[in-house]
């Protein structure tokens, strides 16, 4: 299994990351609050890896550090949630919130999150409430949700495309993630701010 990756950063096209190791490009997708933690463009970058081997596809999932990947690894255990769930999950909150969302059984909160329903939701506080128990308490301490640390280039229009196709491949509707993008788009903003910002309004 690959475990960690560290190499040059070719692309940044949310969630997905492509990674140059030795000269291979790894295609890596991040949960959002991993992703704007990232170094810009040329710069280099280490990843904790996810592999996922399915049928049709063999995908590679990263994290900044092995503590949100152990979380990522006990939500795809939960009954329902598959990798790309958890995926839309840890980018519409940190870690953090996460956990204090279960562990005060906060179901409105959960169900705002793509792909979450009330069935969902609840399973997630019984099921994680007692994997939170085998891990380490003070995993997810620390800042509420980081800040994009790159700006871009593109035009606000391309911004804007960018950061809703982003949102749909988290697994929002295309209405929605215009609708959402919309609301908070501002002149000078990259994609990674609309995003952001798009992200902490839906919660």
């Amino acid at each position: 299994m690959i475990g960690r990756l560290r190499g040059i950063i070719l692309e940044k096209q949310p969630p997905e990351v492509l990674l140059e190791v030795n000269g291979v490009g790894y295609e890596v997708f991040m949960p959002m609050t991993c992703f704007y933690e990232l170094p810009n463009q040329g710069q280099e970058a280490t990843i904790f890896t996810h592999f996922v081997v399915r049928e049709d596809a063999q995908l590679l999932y990263g994290f900044n550090d092995k503590q949100e990947r152990a979380l990522f690894r006990e939500l795809i255990k939960v009954n329902g949630v598959g990798p790309k769930l958890a995926l839309a999950i840890l980018s519409g909150m940190s870690a953090q919130q996460f956990v204090r969302a279960v562990e005060n059984e906060e179901i409105n909160s959960l169900i705002k999150l793509p792909g979450v329903g009330k069935k969902t939701a609840e399973r997630l506080v019984v099921e994680m409430k007692d994997r939170f128990k085998g891990l380490n308490g003070d995993l997810f301490n620390g800042t509420e949700l980081p800040v994009a640390v790159n700006s871009s280039t593109r035009s606000e229009l391309d911004a804007e495309a960018e950061a809703v196709s982003a949102l749909v491949s988290l697994g929002y509707k295309p209405q929605e993630a215009s609708r959402m993008i919309s609301k908070v788009v501002k002149p000078s903003a990259d994609c990674e701010t609309l995003i952001r910002d798009a992200l902490r309004a839906a919660m």
